[in-house]
């Protein structure tokens, strides 16, 4: 499948009940879920702030449309992509009016060492205007992107030899102990416990804040 600048192309079918863990990663999905009845429901996922476990029924299918970080549908899109799911890409690909300078800001705020200041400055606004202008496109205010993009950006260091209180020294954290918490919140694991989970390390090296690829994910 084709992909965009500001989506990528992910498909799945459960082909017995199953249960999988979603971790943040800054972004929406436009799923489009069809049932063994087949019959086709279309759904927007909400900005996650924390693990959690999906739940999927055998026989469902999906075909997934990963948002690029900081980019939101309109309305009409959604409507839209209800009315025919079959146009969905072709939707996406004309969507997302003004979504360059969100995404844009959304990747500085992700940036190894960033601050509220720092970014505003660059983006030329005050720090509460910037706030405005992501409460206004319906995107979570600025310290979400930077404290997610930091987590992030420890987890993309696991696979590495570094250790942990190194890539917590190299990802701005106070110390391992405040990384070991923001693990926590962000994924429900301890840096320890997750550098040996290789199936959850490879969910998060999917696609998403800090590693944005605009390439398609998987298929199953």
């Amino acid at each position: 499948m084709s992909s965009g600048a500001n989506y990528t192309i992910w498909v799945h079918h459960a082909l017995a009940a199953e249960e999988a863990p979603v971790f943040p990663d800054g972004c929406r999905d436009v799923l489009v879920v069809h049932r063994p009845d087949e019959s086709i429901h279309v759904a927007l996922t909400d900005f996650d702030v924390g693990p959690r476990r999906v739940r999927l029924s055998g026989g469902i299918g999906i075909t997934g449309y990963r948002l690029r970080p900081g980019v939101v549908p309109g309305r009409e899109a959604m409507a839209a992509i209800a009315a025919d799911p079959r146009q969905a890409t072709q939707i996406l690909a004309h969507d997302f009016a003004g979504a360059d300078e969100m995404a844009e800001a959304v990747q500085a705020l992700a940036q190894p060492g960033a601050t509220l200041q720092a970014v505003s400055r660059g983006l030329g606004v005050s720090i509460r205007s910037m706030q405005r202008h992501f409460r206004q496109s319906g995107l979570p205010q600025p310290d979400y992107w930077r404290l997610l993009g930091r987590a992030r950006r420890a987890v993309d260091m696991m696979s590495s030899e570094a250790s942990l209180a190194a890539i917590a020294h190299e990802c701005a954290f106070a110390d391992q102990a405040h990384m070991t918490r923001e693990f926590v919140r962000w994924f429900g694991s301890t840096p320890a416990r997750l550098r040996s989970e290789g199936d959850h390390l490879h969910l998060l090296r999917q696609p998403g804040l800090g590693n944005w690829t605009g390439e398609q994910i998987s298929t199953r």
